[in-house]
């Protein structure tokens, strides 16, 4: 693609990153975190400075020399292909269950308003589906197409969050925040917060992926990151507190909806409808934003060698039509595979995978900082040089906050994919595809 064919600037690269972040994890995390009370608070403090120490790594990758692919790019060129492989590899997995468990999010906050869609598993599944797929065909009309969404659906969803904190702190009560009967030791109760806020942060690394398509990369990918992630620990810290502070933790913790219920306790029922909309929305927003970078990275590792060449086709529009399809078949399968766990059951698993993936992603990413760095010829500053170990720390602690199942199902995931990375270093890394040289 030329450079006059870059589409994403400042606005949409941020709206990219913050998008990405405000999904459907703040709107449920409220309620698993309720047993733990103000230890919660903590565990969010904590993932919001680990969020900002990986995106100082990936402002300083991206200044460095942008690339697309995101940690995929920067973890392949500083230890090679088998490590690019295995980063590329767990990312794709956690793309395909983040957007699936942001899907089954968006059915379940349409629940408040249409009760038939959390009484019937079906209509939830087909509703979940209908969405994957519409925005599926968005993201396949142009990222141009997919950009302005994104913008849009950014204000829409911050707007009822920022609502609920405002008016919420005026009936704010802080003795709703003492740690429940279950809630364990505090530091078992802290560490346990911040593996499930992690989830919330997954998206640091967004403005990098689709370098090709953003203007003046080398300035716009840092500046979007650091200032997404600024603002998305803000709102985050804020509305979950205000939420946490509303209504007592043993009916948050089993609320399907706490911000919905936060809405109705302050404005009545048309406030819980307001808010599951704008949960919705939230969902909408987030997928959306997803799915454009589920489509541009596994084209960034085609056009390596690393991925199947079919990744690397790009349609008229200039976007990576079989890559999107076969996305959103692989989430669709997923949902229809789960659908009988519930809601919550299907959202549960889908966060843990899709968590504990991107944060192998993240641990070399962290490295990379380093290597890249001496390996230009020029010394790392002592700052810089904290500050990725600092990610790197972090990335390990969300690794051993996740818990045995998470770490297994990730460890087996990985796996699977070294028979694919041996098949394409025999037969497609010797032909890596250049750039929009495969037409659709």
């Amino acid at each position: 693609m030329s450079v006059s064919k870059r589409e994403i600037g400042l606005v949409t690269a941020t709206a990219l990153v913050l998008g990405n972040m405000i999904g459907s994890g703040v709107f449920l995390l409220p309620a698993s975190l309720a047993p733990y009370g103000g230890y919660s608070l903590i565990g969010w403090v904590i993932s919001s400075i680990g969020a900002l120490l990986l995106a100082s790594v990936f402002y300083r990758l991206a200044k460095r020399a942008p690339r697309a692919g995101g940690p995929y790019a920067y973890s392949r060129e500083a230890f090679g292909d088998c490590i690019g492989f295995l980063v590329a590899w767990s990312y794709w997995i956690s793309l395909i269950g983040g957007n699936s468990a942001i899907a089954v999010a968006f059915a379940s906050y349409l629940s408040v308003p249409f009760p038939a869609l959390g009484n019937n598993a079906l209509y939830g599944a087909l509703t979940t589906l209908a969405l994957i797929w519409v925005l599926t065909l968005v993201n396949i009309a142009g990222v141009r197409s997919a950009g302005r969404v994104q913008v849009a659906t950014t204000v829409l969803k911050v707007l009822p969050l920022l609502a609920i904190t405002l008016f919420g702190f005026m009936h704010f009560d802080p003795h709703l925040l003492a740690p429940g009967p279950h809630a364990g030791t505090p530091w078992s109760a802290i560490n346990l917060s911040v593996a499930a806020t992690l989830f919330a942060f997954t998206a640091v690394e967004c403005a990098s992926i689709p370098a090709g398509h953003v203007r003046d990369p080398e300035k716009t990918i840092p500046r979007a990151t650091l200032l997404g992630t600024v603002i998305a620990a803000v709102v985050y810290i804020a509305a979950t507190t205000v939420v946490m502070g509303l209504l007592p933790a043993a009916g948050l913790a089993k609320s399907q909806a706490p911000f919905a219920d936060a809405g109705r306790l302050l404005w009545g029922g048309w406030g819980a409808y307001l808010i599951a909309g704008g949960a919705a929305i939230s969902c909408l927003g987030a997928l959306n934003g997803w799915l454009l970078i589920a489509g541009q990275f596994p084209q960034a590792v085609a056009r390596d060698g690393l991925f199947p060449r079919m990744f690397a086709r790009e349609s008229a529009r200039a976007t990576p039509t079989l890559g999107l399809i076969i996305m959103a078949v692989l989430t669709s399968v997923l949902v229809l595979a789960n659908y009988t766990r519930g809601m919550v059951g299907m959202f549960t698993f889908m966060v843990l995978l899709s968590t504990l993936s991107v944060v192998v992603a993240y641990l070399f990413c962290a490295m990379a900082d380093v290597v890249l760095a001496y390996r230009s010829g020029r010394p790392m500053p002592l700052r810089d040089l904290v500050l990725a170990c600092g990610a790197f720390a972090f990335s390990v602690w969300a690794v051993i906050g996740a818990g045995e199942e998470a770490v297994y199902w990730t460890f087996v995931l990985l796996i699977v994919g070294i028979p694919l990375y041996v098949w394409q270093t025999r037969h497609g890394k010797s032909d890596p595809v250049p750039e929009a040289a495969v037409p659709d």
